[in-house]
């Protein structure tokens, strides 16, 4: 676990750290240049990850309350212990009412301060945790399907998940890019941290950067605050770069350094910041013609595609449609409160008939329409009537 400590006695500083160290924390202190007045902490903890830090109250220039609402202005969520020797019940209270876990007095008891680490960076874990979870609350979707070209996914995946390598998921859209993404982070050791997603066709190229990397405050018109990218965001854990077919050149140049480096640089800033992250890559795109073309990067595709994964189409895969129509039924029943309805075996023959240019999205939607416009029971004659357009 990495503790930040930022105070201007240089002999509390050292006490402290190798205290910590010998309880086999990693410690960084904010020190030399402008620590004293708590700068060059603040610098450190919105560039790092740490689980704790404990700031001093007393400190020329800038005294540890100013610190503690800076680290609140950039968006530092690790829990902050404040220590002081002049410390008083009032200054404990303003202290926690702006936002810090707890309060030491100096001296520094050892008991005291290993008891509140541990309670301070517990509470840290379960408050990343509960945010995982509530994005996991509707659990992940399972890959459907027996056909020997998803068996074969399910097989890579089962491979591929457990090593840090990266992958690059190829197919059509609507077959299920995401979810085999999704599958890799899920059978990951990476699994307790986040998964974040950037769709890179949806977002302007002018703004991508600011997306992926973050930016400091003022670095463009529009930027009020500090905000961290997605890179930062994903840290520990799982980024899920989507149609990245599409992200512009520049962007991609910043991509390939992190890939290479592990370390990236917030628009607005020349400071480097490590990120430990898996990335996974989709497109639907032939990535080869586009580097024909001059718009992607060859080195970057090579960075990108350890692993190759394709995604098979709906129309590659026809005998999973009736598993998928049965599998959709039952859900969508379940999401509308109504009792499962039954289908015809001629009408799933047509349904498996017809050729899915939107795969497995369309396929779904078709369910849906039928569930609402066929009567008690989903028929042929439903199937030609509302779920084959016929225009």
């Amino acid at each position: 676990m990495k503790i930040l400590i930022i105070d201007d006695e240089r002999s509390i500083r050292n006490t402290l750290k190798e205290i910590l160290e010998f309880e086999g924390y990693t410690i960084d202190v904010a020190e030399n240049g402008r620590a004293e007045d708590g700068d060059k902490g603040i610098e450190l903890a919105a560039s790092n990850n740490f689980d704790a830090i404990f700031c001093d109250i007393k400190m020329p220039n800038k005294d540890g309350i100013e610190v503690l609402e800076q680290l609140g202005e950039k968006g530092v969520e690790s829990p902050v212990i404040m220590i002081s020797g002049h410390g008083s019940i009032d200054t404990a209270v303003d202290c926690i009412k702006k936002g810090a876990y707890d309060f030491i007095q100096k001296p520094l008891d050892l008991n005291r301060i290993l008891i509140t680490l541990k309670n301070a960076t517990d509470k840290g874990k379960l408050v990343k945790e509960t945010k995982i979870l509530k994005k996991k609350v509707a659990g992940i979707q399972e890959i459907i399907g027996e056909s020997a070209p998803i068996l074969r996914i399910k097989d890579m995946i089962n491979k591929v998940a457990p090593t840090d390598a990266r992958v690059l998921i190829t197919g059509s859209n609507g077959t299920g890019k995401e979810l085999v993404a999704r599958w890799l982070h899920e059978k990951s050791s990476r699994k307790p941290m986040p998964f974040i997603e950037v769709n890179c066709a949806a977002i302007p190229s002018e703004l991508i950067e600011s997306e992926l990397f973050g930016h400091e405050k003022g670095a463009f018109t529009s930027a009020i605050k500090q905000h961290k990218g997605k890179f930062e965001q994903a840290d520990g854990g799982t980024l899920f770069l989507d149609e990245i077919g599409d992200m512009s050149l520049a962007a991609q140049a910043k991509v390939l350094r992190v890939l290479q480096e592990k370390k990236l640089s917030r628009v607005g800033s020349d400071k480097d910041i490590t990120v430990n992250v898996r990335v996974v890559a989709a497109t639907n795109k032939n990535l080869r013609e586009e580097i024909a073309k001059g718009t992607f990067r060859e080195d970057l595709y090579h960075r990108l595609s350890v692993i190759l994964i394709q995604v098979p189409s709906l129309s590659e895969r026809k005998d999973d449609i009736p598993i998928l129509v049965n599998y959709f039924i039952q859900q969508i029943c379940k999401e509308t409160g109504k009792p499962v309805m039954p289908i015809d075996e001629d009408a799933l023959a047509e349904l498996q008939a017809y050729s899915w240019g939107g795969n497995i999205r369309e396929l779904r939607n078709v369910i849906e329409r039928l569930l609402i416009l066929s009567g008690d029971r989903i028929t042929k004659d439903d199937v030609l009537n509302f779920a084959i357009p016929s225009v």
